[in-house]
C-alpha cells in the first residue's frame, strides 16, 4: 500500500463528498502481519515466506521510508532518532495509561458524538439505554477531579 495514493484518494473522496456529490466508499487492501488472537499466530494458513516477501515489498512504512530516503528528504540516521524518539513517546504513554486510575464507566458514554446534547445511547440491549452523562472526556475528567490534556 502506497501512503501517498491513499493520502490523495482520501483528499479526492472529501472534496467529493463536501461538494454535495454523494457519498464515497473507499476499499483498502490491508496485510495483517499477525493472527487474529493470541492463540492464533497466523502460521497455520500460511508461511512464514508469505509473511516475509509480504512485509519487505507491500509494507508500507519501510515503503514510504525509501521514498523518503531517495528523495534526499531525512538520512536513514535521521530516520532512526525519529524512530527511537516516538519509541520512547509511545513507552511514556503506555506508562502513563497502565498506571492511571481506571475511569468511571460513565467513560463510555463520552466522546460518541461531537458538538452535540447528550444524547440517548443503547447499551447491551434495548433496556439498556443511557443518555450520556458526559459530552466528551474533559468534562468527565474535571468532574472526578483529574485534569484533562491540554487541547
Amino acid at each position: 500500500m502506497d501512503i501517498l495514493s491513499v493520502r490523495e484518494a482520501t483528499r479526492f473522496a472529501k472534496e467529493y463528498c463536501n461538494s454535495g456529490k454523494g457519498p464515497l466508499m473507499m476499499e483498502l487492501a490491508t496485510y495483517r502481519y499477525s493472527g487474529h488472537s493470541m492463540s492464533d499466530p497466523g502460521t497455520s494458513y500460511r508461511t512464514r515466506d508469505e509473511i516475509q516477501e509480504v512485509r519487505k515489498t507491500r509494507d508500507p512504512i519501510t515503503g514510504f521510508k525509501d521514498k523518503i530516503i531517495t528523495a534526499e528528504l531525512a538520512t536513514e540516521e535521521e530516520l532512526k532518532e525519529i524512530d527511537k524518539s516516538v519509541r520512547k513517546e509511545v513507552d511514556q504513554a503506555v506508562q502513563k495509561a497502565t498506571s492511571d486510575d481506571i475511569l468511571p464507566n460513565e467513560a463510555l458514554f463520552a466522546d460518541i458524538f461531537h458538538n452535540t446534547e447528550p444524547q440517548l445511547v443503547r447499551g447491551v440491549t434495548i433496556d439498556e439505554c443511557v443518555t450520556q452523562p458526559f459530552i466528551n472526556s474533559a468534562q468527565l475528567l474535571k468532574k472526578i477531579g483529574r485534569r484533562p490534556k491540554a487541547q
